[in-house]
């Protein structure tokens, strides 16, 4: 198996493990795009791996490799990308790794982070881990920042959106900027901040340094095209004014 990944992705780093554990080590220091996994194995089932290593990956693709094709709804429930039974062969590994469930982002080698748009909104630092923000709306202001592309917005231009029903006053707007701050220091604890660019009052995103995949959907990266399936940072009803412009790339 690993002889034919290296074959079909010759550009690919690949880590082989005779044991779940050394596995689930190695995921926890190296980005882990893709995980190739058996079901039955000795010290923990490959369902318990890939729970363990979804925690640590959200996004990770998950592909069972196994004899027994019992274990498909489980496999399922834990929306694994696909599911080889064996014995393997080249042309099925490659029609999973031509149809991944998350596209695997080039690693470019200035970018400080990566952002999945579609689906729900996630950010990731350079090692995969998922990155927190404070506050809800911390996320969701660099949510809409993204959605921008780099152009600029000010303090009134975020509030209208994160308080969409609200009226802005002062109050609001030192609000605003408190999201700003939360939003800044949770970049710069993973050595993000540079992706911000800040000037009086407005703000706005150095897209040069995030690898995200609405960023290749534009530029017509066939996996990012692949990828997107009709939901646009889902958990944000404001982003759904984005889809239409989205299909309209898509058809074109």
């Amino acid at each position: 198996l690993t002889d034919t990944i290296q074959k079909i992705l010759p550009e690919a780093e690949v880590f082989s493990f005779g044991k779940p554990g050394e596995a689930l080590n190695c995921a926890q220091e190296n980005r882990c795009d893709i995980a190739f996994l058996d079901v039955r194995m000795r010290s923990m089932t490959g369902l318990e791996l890939a729970r363990k290593l979804k925690n640590i990956y959200p996004k990770i693709n998950i592909i069972f490799v196994t004899g027994y094709n019992e274990y498909v709804g489980e496999a399922m429930q834990l929306h694994a990308s696909g599911y080889i039974e064996k014995p393997v062969t080249a042309e099925r590994v490659r029609q999973e790794l031509d149809d991944l469930r998350h596209p695997v982002m080039s690693q470019q080698s200035d970018a400080l982070l990566r952002v999945a748009c579609f689906g729900s909104f996630e950010v990731y630092t350079q090692n995969g881990a998922a990155l927190h923000f404070e506050r809800a709306k911390a996320k969701e202001c660099f949510a809409y920042l993204i959605s921008r592309r780099g152009a600029s917005c000010n303090v009134r231009d975020l509030a209208n959106i994160l308080f969409e029903e609200s009226t802005y006053d002062m109050k609001q707007s030192a609000y605003t900027r408190k999201i700003l701050s939360s939003m800044t220091k949770s970049l710069r604890e993973v050595g993000a901040e540079a992706v911000l660019r800040k000037s009086y009052n407005e703000v706005s995103l150095d897209t040069q340094k995030i690898d995200c995949d609405y960023y290749l959907f534009l530029r017509g990266e066939v996996s990012a095209v692949n990828q997107y399936q009709g939901e646009f940072m889902s958990q944000y009803s404001w982003a759904e004014f984005i889809t239409g412009y989205i299909e309209e790339n898509r058809q074109q």
